[in-house]
């Protein structure tokens, strides 16, 4: 699907419905941008109940702490 949006006055853009109605976009939603090379990734941020069991059967071991790092 190409769909294609118009940088505003204010800076703003608006998500066409037909991107919004396959991803399942609601209003009031927060998205985070990733910058990639020369565009941006827009991502919405995950809702609590999605993260949940999304590190099973992760290992403590070896774990690097901030404080190692340069």
């Amino acid at each position: 699907m190409t769909a294609v949006a118009t940088l505003s006055a204010k800076f703003q853009i608006s998500i066409p419905k037909a991107v919004r109605e396959e991803q399942q976009w609601r209003a009031g939603q927060e998205f985070v941008f990733v910058p990639k090379g020369k565009g941006v990734l827009l991502m919405p941020v995950p809702e609590l109940e999605q993260l949940a069991g999304i590190a099973r059967g992760a290992q403590a071991k070896n774990y690097r702490d901030r404080v190692d790092r340069y």
